[in-house]
Formats: C-alpha cells, structure tokens, sequence
C-alpha cells in the first residue's frame, strides 16, 4: 500500500533510498486549484510507493510568504527536498490557474534530470506554449491528461524501480480498459547539448 507523505511532515534523506516514490507537484495556489492530487492518490494508493504531496490538509492564505517566516520557509524547503529527491516527478498545470510556483518549479527541472519527469498541461493553461517548448528543448515527456501522467508513472515505477504491479490499479477499473504497463520510451537527446546552470 502507498504511503502519503505531506508537509510538515519531517523528511530524511534516507527515507528516499528506502522505497521507490513519486512527487505530485503542480497546481495548488492557495488551495483554488483543483483536488486533482486526491484523484492521483485513488490511482496510485495499491502500489507499495511513497506519494509526496505537497498540498498541506490546511494552509493559512494569510501567510506571510516570506524568508523570514519559518512555517512558509519550511513548505518551500520541504518541497525542493522532495523534487530533488524523488524517484518520479510529475507537473500538472490545471487551466483555470495561473501556477507560476509550479512554472519555477518546471524550470527546475532540468537539473536533476528529465528521464523520470512527467508534465501534464491541458489545453487552456494560459502559459501552454512556453510549457510545451521547455518541455521539447529538455526532452521532458509530456501527457494531456492526468489519468495518462499517473499511468506513465506507473509504468516508469514498474520498468525503472520495480514496483509490483497489483491486480487491478483500482477497483473500478475493468481489467479490459487497464492501462498496460509498457517499456518507457527513450526520450530525445536535448536540442541545446549545454548543461544547465543550476
């Protein structure tokens, strides 16, 4: 069964070397986006995975975001732990938000790695396009829908860290419409062959 691991719970770096685990970063702001997080868990809960999710069960919107406050300085530590460390990483870009942590957090990305990194940005997402080119130019893999992110993860889980797959991902999944585990594709080389500085 799949662990949920949320803020502020304590992370160790050792915990990331113990079981196979997948961050689900992407659309909060301040709590208007979306539950989709809760939808990626129903997905995922059968797998003997971590699940990070950085979307606390309470935020006070009247935080100060600033370096000085400890408790808004712990969130951002806390989730820049779990990107760094995470085995699979996915981005989901909910269209009815603007995301410019999440937008930060993409441009991140490229220093640790594109293999395992899964972005979700449906058409609608008023920064699509700048989206979509970092994406092609760091060969980082794209879905268009949540479902199909949470399956390409699942199957990255499976083929790169061996994660058992169960029976049925989730029991009201007919086995006829199961997503089938395959091989991940092996992505582009990057247009610019330069490191990114980091």
């Amino acid at each position: 069964m799949a662990t949920i691991i949320k803020p502020p719970t304590k992370l160790r770096l050792k915990q990331f070397e113990q079981r196979p685990s997948i961050a689900l970063f992407g659309s909060i702001e301040q709590g208007k986006a979306s539950q989709w997080q809760t939808a990626a868990q129903e997905l995922l809960k059968d797998f003997d995975i971590d699940i990070y999710n950085p979307r606390r069960d309470y935020w006070d919107e009247s935080l100060e975001q600033s370096i000085r406050n400890p408790v808004f300085k712990d969130q951002v530590e806390w989730e820049l732990t779990v990107l760094e460390n995470a085995d699979v990483r996915i981005y989901y870009f909910d269209p009815e938000t603007k995301s410019p942590v999440t937008l930060m957090e993409l441009g991140l990305a490229p220093c640790w790695g594109s293999s395992d990194t899964i972005v979700v940005c449906p058409e609608g997402f008023w920064r699509k396009g700048n989206v979509d080119i970092v994406c092609q130019h760091y060969g980082i893999h794209m879905e268009e829908t949540l479902a199909e992110g949470i399956y390409d993860a699942i199957s990255r889980l499976v083929y790169n860290y061996g994660v058992k797959r169960p029976k049925l991902i989730n029991p009201s999944i007919t086995p006829s419409i199961e997503p089938e585990i395959i091989e991940p594709e092996i992505i582009n080389e990057p247009t610019n062959q330069s490191s990114p500085v980091c």
